[in-house]
């Protein structure tokens, strides 16, 4: 049996509480690839919430449904749209969709956070990684993103944002990313061509872009401790940024303060990636 989890409940100077701006409100935000308290996802789907967004979130299986269930109720969830999502599971990204249809009958906001490798290639050589392992990781990494905009463009009648978390190891040589570079590198190319296709329909789409930050996903890249170490060190900032921080910036390119801003790779990285 797995232990208890605490309700969740934010530090006192959590940004996100600092919040009084409510122009999400009335807006309606599915979150894609929450793991737990530490996820970008959670701290994104937080700022949402915030700003007035409801929100419907998915969890992976039942093993990670215990420790998102808390997350769910802080969100204030609809029981309806707290939905089990694995991408590579045949309708199951289909069913989160037309749940949103029947309970809101629309779609402002569509967040996927979702990446994968197995560990075997994203621990090796690029050149040693696998067929297979490629091919999963673009699958769940890249192919997923555009399958959720597919599902989400019909519901988003008056527009809306689409957000995909990416890492500046799509653009230069991050020792140890390994296979996760050509993949976000296909995600964000991926992203540009949507942001064209949908935009013509209201539909903008960002490639969000953090700074190195410890959670759970990032735990099978090999030595990241030390990423860590030398983003902190080399940002003009001097820090690492954190969920909240990704989050309030991605509650704000939501908004309709930020309507004419589309494709570009939206770096939330204390200034890491200027530096080359």
């Amino acid at each position: 049996m797995s232990p208890p989890v605490e309700q969740y409940a934010p530090s006192e100077d959590d940004p996100i509480e600092k919040i009084t701006s409510m122009a999400l409100e009335g807006k309606k935000a599915v979150i894609l690839g929450i793991a737990n308290d530490q996820s970008i996802a959670f701290g994104c789907a937080r700022a949402m919430r915030k700003m007035g967004a409801e929100v419907a979130m998915t969890y992976l299986n039942d093993k990670t449904k215990h420790y998102t269930q808390p997350l769910a109720e802080a969100l204030d969830v609809p029981p309806e749209l707290y939905l089990p999502c694995d991408v590579r599971v045949e309708g199951q990204m289909e069913a989160v969709f037309e749940a949103i249809r029947q309970h809101w009958g629309r779609l402002d906001i569509a967040m996927h956070s979702i990446a994968f490798a197995p560990r075997e290639d994203l621990q090796g050589r690029v050149v040693d990684c696998s067929r297979e392992g490629f091919l999963t990781a673009m699958d769940v990494s890249c192919y997923s993103f555009i399958e959720m905009a597919h599902l989400a463009e019909p519901l988003m009648t008056d527009g809306g944002t689409l957000f995909a978390m990416t890492y500046y190891g799509a653009e230069r040589v991050v020792e140890h990313y390994n296979v996760m570079g050509p993949v976000k590198a296909a995600l964000q190319a991926a992203s540009i061509y949507l942001a064209a296709e949908l935009g013509p329909k209201g539909i903008r789409v960002h490639p969000i872009s953090p700074g190195p930050i410890k959670t759970r996903a990032a735990s099978g890249i090999n030595r990241f401790d030390e990423l860590l170490e030398k983003a902190a060190e080399r940002a003009p900032e001097r820090a690492l940024c954190t969920i909240e921080d990704v989050g309030v910036a991605t509650a704000f390119l939501a908004t309709d303060y930020a309507k004419m801003i589309t494709g570009d790779v939206m770096y939330i990285d204390g200034g890491y990636h200027i530096l080359g």
